[in-house]
């Protein structure tokens, strides 16, 4: 993406500084450009790592789309720089450089549909129920050949699940270790079989109904 007309939105940010907070109101959204940003949400009184951002990556979009407080915190893992919009500047992107606006609008798409489904990830208590629905959403993102076959094959590790689920790789590992002594998965270097599908299904329905 060529930005270097919306150089005068920059802004810079450095490590620990908080970018914005939970629950506070925004009319802001951010392109980050250079550095990392960590996104943070409190669950239960948990801290909760929703996500590392990385250069080109979109956040606090939401504020702009739903005008809604801010569902997270955002924090510059190191010196951060930025592009920051808001509605008014967004339109002049929108207007002088529409495919860009574009690549920004399928992003702001993509990211709603994440993080809701992270977030609901994150609302299920059971930490087995949380790697089950991990496993459902993948499945979603990357539908089998076969979707009437319960088998799925998954090109997924140990940290991205711990990441999805909010959860420590120590946590991540006891739900698998238990998964694959009940002879639900088979777990490889860079991948996870899952036999049944369906038995983490009716596991994620359960934990929603309590």
């Amino acid at each position: 993406m060529n930005l270097e007309a919306f150089n005068r939105f920059a802004k810079v940010f450095q490590e620990g500084q908080i970018i914005f907070s939970e629950f506070e109101p925004g009319d802001t959204f951010y392109l980050v450009q250079s550095g990392q940003v960590r996104l943070i949400k409190l669950i239960g009184g948990i801290e909760k790592i929703l996500d590392i951002l990385q250069p080109s990556d979109v956040f606090g979009e939401m504020a702009i789309l739903e005008n809604s407080p801010r569902s997270a915190t955002a924090i510059a893992v190191d010196t951060v720089t930025v592009l920051e919009f808001n509605r008014q500047n967004f339109e002049i992107l929108m207007q002088g450089n529409p495919q860009i606006a574009i690549k920004l609008l399928k992003t702001f798409v993509k990211r709603i549909y994440d993080q809701k489904k992270r977030l609901m990830i994150l609302t299920i208590k059971d930490p087995a129920a949380k790697i089950a629905a991990v496993f459902l959403t993948l499945d979603e993102f990357h539908p089998a050949a076969d979707p009437h076959s319960p088998y799925r094959e998954f090109m997924t590790t140990l940290d991205d699940l711990a990441h999805w689920a909010g959860m420590s790789n120590t946590q991540t590992k006891d739900v698998l270790r238990n998964f694959i002594n009940q002879h639900q998965i088979e777990v490889y270097t860079d991948k996870i079989l899952v036999k049944n599908i369906n038995i983490f299904e009716r596991l994620v329905n359960t934990n929603r109904k309590r």
